[in-house]
């Protein structure tokens, strides 16, 4: 007995013993639907086996994890399925040949695998055709039916259907498993599944026609339900995918950060005059050395904060004695806005000649200087093209005013209320732009808690800036909500903040996908509540996300990121990944407008 009559001979054992309805068209003939279910549980179990794996290497593709898929890729999506197929068909034919032999072999002599019991029941006739054996093991091969075929008219195309669209199907269904095996990272390792299950498929053309499209039948329904299992173990967790990014981030630094070798002290010389001294010489010009990559930032560091918020441009020991009077430098030229804390200006510094916005405190009490000298300590900090720059920080008649960077442009919010919702293209780079943005905020110390769309400034080339850090704060600093005051927009305020949880980089990261949401739906993730309250206890409910882009391409994304668990959401630099690779593969650039070209000034107050 050869290898192939051995394998196909177990499986149609099997097969026969889980399902032989005795109608027609046969026990057989539903036997066979019945292996070719369990060949298709064969692809499922090698993306199952990928995904396992996953959990614990992450997004780390080197020679040995895709020597490890392509294995499972191999044996579970090609070398197995074509086995047992061919082996079913060889047994078949085997039984047909006996029986057809002049004299007739007994199909228990034949040598065939099977039972005796089995062997006899193939010949049975079903339906008033012919054996069992005969229908199921002619001559007859896929090949021949599609490229020389015996039948005409419609029975013609209901065989090039069974042959073509359902395994058509079945390898669509194959490419979807390879894809929830390979999410949350990049997607091509995939063909090393799909791949060869296509190719098993069509070398499969020399298995009997009908054995084919019985086994393809039971194939396709295998490979619908083999999603399911897939969605059970799920992809690998974030805080995996961040790990192995940064040990391989660490692994691939050059080898001269490491620190020198260790050297024995030297013995002391004697003592020796110093020789004469010679005229001095100017030294030669001085080569700037190679910048070295910067280390790769830790996680649990950005959580805690850091404690130093970085160089400032004015001392932090005695809050009230840096603050100086504007004088005339600061020429106020028209009001932009007013807000609950503040009003902002239009202005003019004479001195540097250049267009600014100061905005002006209401009441300049201590409180109030102190929460205007941690909102400049906190935008001194961070050095990012799409961040609100902080100048200065002055005080005249009407009280307290830190002078920033003017924006010109809309809030993200009348943009989207005026030109439409974003596209995916644009969304992707406003969450890419914004994501890098906050990442330079957090290796500051520094936490935004306060990202939402009127936060957003779209300049009139359409860039995207981030502003409004007043509620910022850096480790150190107290906490001045006052009594009565809510920190953040509850239609944008992450779930465990709302509880009265302290506000980390993963709650900035939530209200950004929020804004990301707005912007491609233009509504809030959690809808609108008819007062500040209902919302606020709607966040703190962490209520089901009503309003989110259904059509959007960038949803799984979002949903993931807008998890009530702050542990499960992707971090900034799992957006940014994931929002770069999305544009390249859509051929287009990261940088580039995110709307539209608007002409109003704006600057958001409080």
């Amino acid at each position: 007995m050869n290898l192939l009559v051995e394998m196909g001979s177990s499986l149609l054992s099997l097969a026969h013993t889980i399902f032989q309805p005795a109608f027609c068209p046969g026990d057989w003939v539903w036997a066979t639907i019945m292996a070719g279910f369990l060949v298709g549980l064969l692809p499922p179990l090698g993306a199952v086996l990928i995904a396992l794996v996953r959990k614990g290497t992450g997004n780390t593709y080197n020679p040995v994890t895709l020597s490890v898929f392509g294995l499972f890729g191999g044996a579970f999506a090609f070398i197995l399925p074509w086995l047992y197929t061919m082996g079913a068909s060889e047994t078949f034919r085997t039984v047909f040949h006996n029986t057809v032999a002049e004299p007739p072999v007994k199909p228990f002599n034949s040598n065939t695998g099977l039972t005796i019991g089995e062997a006899d029941s193939i010949t049975q006739k079903f339906c008033g055709v012919d054996a069992q054996s005969s229908y199921l093991g002619g001559r007859a091969t896929v090949y021949d039916v599609l490229f020389h075929p015996f039948e005409s008219g419609p029975m013609l195309a209901l065989r090039y259907a069974m042959l073509l669209v359902i395994p058509g199907i079945a390898v669509l269904f194959v490419w979807l498993q390879a894809r929830m095996a390979f999410r949350r990272g990049p997607k091509w390792p995939g063909r090393l599944l799909w791949l060869p299950f296509v190719a098993a498929l069509l070398l499969s053309a020399a298995v009997a026609v009908n054995v084919a499209t019985y086994m393809w039948i039971g194939l396709l329904l295998a490979s619908v339900l083999g999603l399911l299992p897939l969605l059970i173990v799920g992809p690998p967790s974030w805080s995996v995918i961040e790990k192995r990014y940064k040990q391989d981030a660490v692994a691939q630094q050059p080898s001269q950060q490491r620190p020198p070798p260790y050297q024995a002290p030297q013995q002391p010389q004697p003592y020796q005059p110093p020789p004469p001294v010679q005229p001095a010489r100017m030294p030669p010009p001085t080569r700037v050395a190679p910048r070295m990559p910067e280390p790769v930032p830790d996680r649990q560091a950005l959580a805690a904060l850091a404690a130093d918020p970085g160089p400032l441009p004015f001392p932090s020991e005695k809050p009230t004695s840096i603050i100086r009077a504007a004088g005339n430098r600061f020429q106020k030229l028209r009001q932009l806005g007013t807000g609950g804390f503040g009003t902002v200006w239009l202005a003019k510094d004479t001195q540097l000649n250049r267009t600014v916005a100061i905005k002006m405190a209401h009441a300049p009490d201590a409180e109030t200087e102190e929460r205007m000298l941690r909102e400049a300590r906190a935008l001194a900090a961070v050095h990012h093209p799409n961040c609100v720059r902080v100048y200065d920080i002055v005080s005249d008649g009407d009280g307290l005013g830190l002078i920033m960077e003017y924006i010109e442009g809309e809030q993200l919010a009348e943009v989207v209320h005026g030109q439409g919702a974003l596209s995916d293209l644009q969304a992707a780079r406003l969450w890419l732009t914004m994501a890098g943005a906050l990442t330079a905020a957090h290796a500051k110390g520094v936490l935004h808690r306060d990202v939402k769309p009127a936060n957003v400034i779209v300049d009139p080339e359409g860039m995207p800036h981030l502003i409004d850090f007043g509620i910022a704060r850096s480790k150190g600093d107290q906490t001045l909500t006052a009594a009565g005051m809510m920190v953040g927009t509850p239609d944008f305020l992450a779930p465990e903040t709302a509880t009265g949880v302290a506000a980390t980089p993963a709650s900035d990261a939530w209200q950004l996908a929020a804004t990301v949401s707005f912007a491609l739906a233009g509504h809030p993730p959690r809808g609108v509540r008819e007062n500040a309250m209902a919302a606020l206890m709607a966040a703190a409910k962490a209520e089901p996300l009503s309003h989110l882009p259904r059509r959007s391409t960038h949803l799984r994304l979002l949903t993931a990121s807008l998890d009530k668990d702050p542990a499960r959401r992707p971090t900034l630099a799992a957006v940014q990944r994931e929002m770069t690779a999305w544009i390249a593969r859509a051929g287009q650039e990261t940088a580039g407008p995110v709307t539209q070209i608007v002409s109003r000034a704006h600057i958001n107050p409080r």
